[in-house]
């Protein structure tokens, strides 16, 4: 699997609230039955001043919001329909996860 592919949720439970997650593991821990992603949200409800923690990206016209700090895995099995590559904001992401992690 791809690391930064953007794969749509779907979960009846959450797909709502998380519509989509992205892949953040590395590819070398492909054996692995389960994945690292980051779910996104629409950005309507959260406050501007967290990009560095949240990046902002597009999808389809509509807004969104990378929620770092909601990092979890899933298994393998439910990322079945990939939507796109979040590939372009590589350094944003790396950037929100050693936010996360270190504080810098």
């Amino acid at each position: 699997m791809e690391q930064f592919v953007l794969y749509e949720n779907t979960n009846p439970d959450s797909r709502n609230a998380y519509p989509y997650f992205v892949d953040v593991q590395h590819g070398l821990l492909d054996s692995l039955n389960t994945r690292v992603v980051v779910p996104l949200a629409s950005s309507k409800h959260l406050a501007e001043n967290i990009a560095r923690l949240c990046p902002p990206v597009q999808i389809e016209g509509e807004s969104f919001v990378l929620l770092t700090q909601q990092i979890t895995n899933v298994p393998v099995s439910a990322l079945q329909s990939p939507v796109g590559s979040l590939a372009y904001l590589r350094d944003e992401i790396i950037a929100a996860l050693d936010f996360l992690v270190t504080g810098i």
